[in-house]
């Protein structure tokens, strides 16, 4: 007699996409790794990330390497292949490319930034483990009208429409292009990762064909916002390219349109720890697409 397989079943500890906001203290640390444990991340900066939520990397990259991945971010952009791909985001009214999705995948060169050990051993020393990419892209945002994004916690998606179990994941932006504070840059609410905002409204099936180009579900009230932003300010990100911003699964953050001339490009990924994989979804009728939400949960090496 043969017994049947069972999904483990993990507690719920941030309910969302229910019928009305709830709030939530966080649950885990923020930093994981032990004081003094190595990385290339000072004590000093990681307390501050601990505190707020975020830290800024004035020379992620080189000169030289801001080239070379640029090169390679117009290369994808303009390979007709990669455009007809579902990894391909387009732009609705201008009909560009907005964002390319698994980017590791699809270009070595790319793979090559997630393994660089400025890049990985700095998610490694926050989350205190190895770590496996959950999800990356390069995001274009032209000039000339490209969409921003709503405020929303990614981890609020990523628990509801992913299944990560826990805040133990971090996010870092790459400029490749100069991040002006006119072309629609990050804003993050400081201190907003200590508390989980789960929103209101069931998630449609196959939500992420919205999402991608416009956040509607997992989207805070305004109410809420207004309450986080008085509480917490909102900081707004600016930078040379090859500068980063390193922020927890769970800051509140947005960006607005850039209607400048200028584009502000980044390489967004977002590391997991390995004992935080995902499971099923806690809110949402079916997963996401692995391209969006990895099922590989192999280390980074």
């Amino acid at each position: 007699m043969t017994t049947a397989t069972r999904t483990p079943v993990v507690e719920d500890l941030y309910p969302s996409r229910g019928p009305a906001e709830v709030v939530t203290p966080r649950q885990e640390p923020v930093v994981w790794s032990a004081p003094g444990a190595p990385g290339p991340i000072t004590s000093g900066d990681l307390a501050s990330y601990e505190r707020d939520g975020f830290l800024g990397v004035e020379d992620q990259i080189t000169d030289d390497e801001v080239r070379l991945y640029r090169a390679e971010m117009e290369r994808l952009i303009a390979d007709p292949a990669v455009r007809a791909d579902e990894r391909a985001i387009v732009e609705s009214r201008s009909q560009k490319v907005r964002s390319i999705f698994e980017v590791h995948r699809l270009s070595e060169v790319f793979a090559a930034l997630v393994r660089d050990e400025r890049v990985v051993g700095r998610a490694r020393q926050i989350l205190g483990s190895d770590v496996y990419v959950h999800q990356s892209r390069i995001n274009v945002k032209p000039g000339f009208g490209a969409s921003g994004f709503y405020w929303h916690s990614d981890f609020e998606t990523w628990h509801a429409e992913d299944g990560m179990p826990k805040m133990r994941a971090v996010s870092v932006s790459i400029a490749l292009t100069e991040n002006r504070d006119t072309n629609g840059g990050l804003m993050i609410m400081p201190g907003s990762h200590r508390t989980f905002l789960g929103c209101a409204g069931a998630t449609p099936e196959d939500n992420y064909k919205k999402s991608l180009q416009m956040q509607d579900a997992g989207t805070p009230s305004d109410g809420a916002l207004t309450r986080f932003a008085d509480d917490h300010g909102i900081r707004l990100f600016t930078g040379r390219a090859g500068s980063a911003t390193w922020f927890d699964c769970n800051c509140m953050h947005g960006s607005g349109d850039n209607i400048t001339p200028y584009p502000r490009s980044n390489v967004f990924i977002v590391f997991n720890s390995v004992e935080n994989a995902s499971v099923e979804p806690f809110a949402a009728p079916v997963r996401r697409p692995e391209f969006i939400g990895a099922r590989d949960f192999a280390p980074v090496r």
